[in-house]
């Protein structure tokens, strides 16, 4: 694998606080999966040893965000932290107007609402996340993923896989004149945690300005994306991930972040943006949904914790180790022959459960069926991005599998230690010499929309 390192040297923090994990026996983990309906969702939390379901909400804070909790204003108008955070945010992105909200779903549909979607209305981005397009699809606007070509082969390496494809963009914007919003995902979590260059938001921006359509970039992960652009991309191996994050906001009219990733808090987001109507439809409706506009469904403690986090996550030496951190898991299964999808993204290592899995049909879940196989064995919970989450019906009735059947491990930030990666290694190294004892499943409950949320399945043969 290009790039990865052999070894992964040490954090830069140390440990204050440590919580208790314990490994169940296997035929527990048995039972708790029969118990669950086969959905890793339902799993206990205290019955998983290594848990890489997701680094939403999963952060380990710093003292310094612990201490800022004490300060917090609760008071439930114009709190004293808000405006910290307003502040924070405005250095970064570059926007008048930041509205905080509990979560980045909310932002999502507070975006949806203030924009007019409606099923008339078509949004495009590189790939939609799948709430992002559950926001969108409810209410019957058309999502079109438009990323390169590139992303949907696992096996090549190109420095950013989350690239949108322009050319689609303006051939798509050309045949259709109800193109209503752009939102580019950075990282690009459907995609792996692929980043995006910057020259390709550049030329996005242009796109979307010639046609004036709304550009927004869903940041989630933005840190993470600038420090990718500054590893890879020509021209800014000496910007500060901060000069490069505002560069990455300057071309866009705004931004929706689930501060759950890289605010490096465990519940939070917010909107940021410079249009004045834009700014006045949200705040009308949040009231409704949220609560008031400078609290937004969040505590006092919670802004001054996201406050503080956005700044640390922009640390040089903290975005080091995390880009290391996920080499180094990478590196491991690489060199064991292990399928993984190259080159390694920034928050996630993806199995590619298709080649790792080739006896197992999509219509029989191969993604769902290797998590299923990775918390029976071993303990580890992790999630499907795959035939479960993404695969839909057409207008004919018949199922469409996604080109990408990937198993996500997605890292927590500031949470697991080299000894614990190491173990997830070993332990997907050696499900790969028994794979051929994997079952696939079928499902019993079928939710519709959001469906690895709460869908049911039963083992073939089972």
């Amino acid at each position: 694998m290009t790039n990865a390192n052999d070894t992964l040297p040490p954090p830069p923090f140390k440990i204050k606080m440590v919580e208790p994990i314990k490994l169940t026996t296997l035929e527990e983990r048995k039972n708790i999966l029969k118990t669950a309906g086969y959905n890793i969702f339902n799993i206990p939390a205290e019955k998983v040893y290594i848990d890489l379901l997701t680094d939403s909400g999963t952060s380990a804070m710093s003292d310094n965000q612990w201490s800022g909790l004490i300060l917090g204003d609760e008071s439930y108008a114009q709190c004293k932290n808000f405006f910290h955070l307003q502040s924070i945010v405005q250095e970064i992105t570059g926007f008048e107007f930041v509205i905080p909200t509990h979560q980045g779903r909310s932002a999502e549909n507070l975006v949806c609402f203030a924009l007019n979607l409606d099923e008339t209305k078509i949004a495009v981005s590189n790939q939609f996340f799948d709430t992002t397009r559950a926001n969108i699809e409810s209410i019957g606007t058309k999502a079109h993923d438009l990323v390169i070509q590139e992303a949907y082969n696992t096996s090549i390496y190109h420095d950013f896989k989350g690239n949108m494809d322009s050319n689609a963009l303006e051939d798509l914007i050309n045949q259709n004149s109800n193109v209503a919003v752009i939102i580019v995902t950075v990282t690009n979590n459907t995609g792996g945690g692929q980043p995006v260059s910057l020259q390709n938001i550049k030329t996005v921006s242009n796109i979307a300005k010639k046609h004036k359509i709304p550009f927004f970039l869903d940041a989630a992960r933005f840190a993470e994306n600038a420090y990718f652009i500054k590893l890879r991309e020509k021209g800014y191996s000496d910007f500060s991930p901060l000069q490069i994050a505002q560069k990455m906001f300057s071309y866009t009219d705004g931004c929706m972040m689930s501060a759950k990733k890289d605010g490096l808090v465990n519940i939070g987001g917010f909107i940021a943006l410079n249009d004045t109507n834009l700014y006045n439809r949200i705040k009308e409706r949040m009231v409704i949904t949220e609560g008031f506009p400078t609290y937004g469904g969040l505590a006092g403690r919670d802004l001054e914790a996201l406050a503080r986090g956005l700044n640390e996550v922009l640390s040089e030496d903290y975005l080091k180790y995390r880009y290391q951190q996920l080499q180094y898991l990478g590196n491991r299964l690489d060199t064991a022959k292990i399928p993984i999808l190259l080159p390694v993204g920034g928050h996630s290592v993806n199995l590619d459960a298709r080649r790792y899995l080739p006896h197992i049909s999509q219509s029989e879940f191969p993604g769902w069926a290797l998590t299923i196989a990775l918390y029976e064995n071993y303990g580890i919970r992790t999630v499907e991005l795959g035939s479960v989450m993404f695969a839909h019906q057409n207008e004919y009735q018949e199922w469409v599998y996604p080109d990408l059947e990937l198993v996500r491990l997605a890292i927590p930030r500031r949470v697991y230690s080299r000894e614990h990666l190491d173990y997830v290694a070993d332990s997907i190294i050696k499900l790969y010499k028994s794979k051929d004892r994997i079952k696939g499943l079928k499902m019993t409950y079928d939710p519709g929309l959001l469906r690895h949320f709460n869908a049911l399945f039963e083992p073939i043969g089972e």
